[in-house]
Parts: structure tokens; C-alpha cells; sequence
């Protein structure tokens, strides 16, 4: 049966000084945010469906910036959760919304039945917890932005529950909004500068000659996004830093230096720029092609690992998986002409 959607204005609340939480200790406003706060909510058959966005705000102003910035991947198959409980309805915002999905004809007999006995009739809910208007939230499930066609997406499908201001959410409800989840999502919020190296020789190399490669590491800083629920109080900062710099030859015909191709950063840079005189050296970070391109090009591919850890206003923290960001560019690799004497 499909939803009828109705809109319902829900109230995010971003102002320094919102009443913390016993397990959380507020943080402070960000500079800069990004909130939505439109809220549809219907019946699909027996599940409440719900779509909203605005709880958690992002600051973004210490992330990678530039035309040439990406997302981060995860080195392994880990993502941030594709859907999580948070503050969503006061009890007057969700008796309202109710009511109006009752009186469509929408929800079946028995969906509104069972509903109507959670929230309204004492199991486990009376009258929507009005009269605890003001000291604390209905929370329900959100999708995280992108996740939508992800079947982990429809893992969060329990009914609305009450949390009071100041409790933990139930311990039944693992996909709850902690401090960690925060982290997470600002994972796939985090933008890092283009992996575009310089290469010497410049434009074009030869067979056989070893070509230099570095990255100006003043645009190679940590960054970082921080993810909060003022609401609550709060937050996770989730901060990349570069270590090191894969090369891909773009083909098998190359020997890279170092002979794993893996690049590490060091006294703050990675590789090292060819001067005058190095001609006879290694370099630190570097292709040397074994074949001519021909009339075409390799299409070398840098990049850059970052190491991704977070920290929290709960004092949390830890480690989040590697992220990875790369960008291929064309090498044309000539033969080195000999002349016959």
C-alpha cells in the first residue's frame, strides 16, 4: 500500500547553551553549519515511515577545499551506517503527526491499532508522553544521506521510543546516535586536496630513466570535519591525516621507487623535488618506465593513504579505518635516441 507523506515542521535547535545531557557534555557552536529540517513521515503497510534530515550538524570549515578535493574511501570494506536513531519529535510534533497518518486511509486496521496502543492507549506509551512535553524527545530512525537504496538502510525499523533529556537511549537500540556514530558520519563527510604529483622530467620522460615524484605537502595538512546534535550536546571531531603516497606506473613495464611503490611521508614531506645534480641519484619517490608509451601515454595513478582518528565531547575516541584518495594522470615516456658515430 503506498504512503501518503505529510509534512511536519520539526524544530532543530542550534543555539550555544541548549541543555546538555548526563551522557554527553555540550561542545561548542559550530562556525559553520548545514541544517534541514524537513520532516515526512506516513504508513507503509505495518511500518512508520519517516524521512528527515537537520539533527546533526556538520562543520566543515577545517575541510579540504579546492576543485580538485575528494571523498575519502575506506582502505577495507567498512562504511559509515547507512541509518541511526536520533532526537526526531517533541510529543506534540509526534501526537500531530499521528493523527493526521490516522485519519488517511493509508495505514491498515491493524497497523493503526497496534499504533495507536503504543502511543496512546499505554503500551508501553500514554497519551504520547505529553505530559513530559519539553523534558526530552521521541526519537526515530534516519537515513543517512546517499544511503537510501541500501538494504542496511531498512535496519532501523523499530517504532519511535521516548528518551528523557539527560538518559542514555535504550540498550536495545544499537544503531542509537553515540559520540562514535557521529565520527563515522563525518568520515564521509571529510575532503581531501588532489593527488596530482609533480613528476621531473617534466611533460615528458624517457626508457630507463628514473623520474622523480613528490607532493607539495603544504596543501597535504590534516583536515577535519566535526559532526553534532546541539540537542544533545553532542559532538566528534573526525580528523585525516596523510601518511603516505601509493604510485601506480600504469603499467608492468616500470620498476617504482621504493620497490613497493609506497611513498611515506617524512620531515613533513613526500618524495623529495629533483635539483641540478641529482641525476646519478635514487630518488625517494619515483617511476622509472622499462617500455616507450609509443604514441600514447601511461596513465600513472597517485594515492595518497590517510590516517583517519577521532575525538568526542563524551572524551571517546580512537581510530577510524585508513582513507584512501588517488587521481591518475598521463606520463608519456619516450625512447632515448642514440646517435651512430
Amino acid at each position: 500500500m503506498s504512503a501518503r507523506r505529510s509534512t511536519v515542521a520539526f524544530l532543530v535547535l542550534v543555539t550555544a547553551g541548549f541543555p546538555g545531557t548526563a551522557w554527553a557534555t555540550p561542545g561548542p557552536a559550530p562556525s559553520v553549519t548545514e541544517v534541514d529540517s524537513d520532516t515526512s513521515a506516513g504508513a507503509d503497510g505495518d511500518k512508520l515511515t519517516a524521512g528527515a534530515s537537520g539533527v546533526i550538524v556538520f562543520n566543515r570549515s577545517k575541510n579540504g577545499s579546492g576543485k580538485s578535493a575528494g571523498t575519502v574511501t575506506s582502505s577495507t570494506s567498512w562504511t559509515p551506517p547507512a541509518c541511526y536513531y536520533a532526537p526526531k519529535h517533541t510529543a506534540k510534533e509526534l501526537d500531530a503527526q499521528m493523527r493526521q497518518v490516522w485519519g488517511t486511509s493509508s495505514p491498515s486496521h491493524e497497523w493503526a491499532l497496534k499504533t495507536q496502543n503504543y502511543f496512546v492507549n499505554g503500551q508501553p506509551y500514554k497519551d504520547f508522553n505529553k505530559d513530559k512535553e519539553g523534558e526530552g524527545y521521541w526519537w526515530d530512525s534516519y537515513v543517512t544521506e546517499g544511503r537510501e537504496a541500501d538494504p542496511a538502510s531498512q535496519e532501523c525499523d523499530e517504532l519511535p521510543f521516548w528518551v528523557d533529556e539527560g538518559d542514555a537511549p535504550p540498550p536495545d537500540r544499537p544503531q542509537a546516535i553515540t559520540a562514535e556514530t557521529l565520527a563515522q558520519l563525518a568520515y564521509a563527510e571529510i575532503r581531501v586536496p588532489s593527488t596530482e604529483v609533480d613528476l621531473a622530467p617534466e611533460g615528458a620522460t624517457k626508457v630507463n630513466l628514473p623520474t622523480w615524484a613528490w607532493l607539495d605537502t603544504a596543501e597535504f595538512k590534516p583536515v577535519s570535519v566535526t559532526a553534532s546534535v546541539p540537542m544533545l550536546g553532542l559532538s566528534a571531531t573526525t580528523t585525516a591525516e596523510p601518511v603516505s603516497l601509493k604510485i601506480a606506473p600504469g603499467t608492468d613495464d616500470a620498476v617504482t621507487y621504493p620497490a613497493s611503490g609506497q611513498c611515506e611521508i617524512r620531515d613533513g614531506r613526500i618524495g623529495a623535488p629533483y635539483a641540478k645534480g641529482k641525476a646519478d641519484e635514487t630518488p625517494p619517490c619515483g617511476v622509472k618506465y622499462l617500455r616507450s608509451s609509443g604514441e600514447g601515454s601511461y596513465q600513472l595513478q597517485a594515492t595518497v593513504t590517510w590516517k583517519i582518528s577521532w575525538t568526542s565531547t563524551t572524551g571517546a575516541g580512537g581510530g577510524l579505518p585508513d582513507g584512501e584518495f588517488g587521481a591518475g594522470q598521463d606520463v608519456v615516456v619516450q625512447e632515448i635516441q642514440a646517435v651512430n658515430r
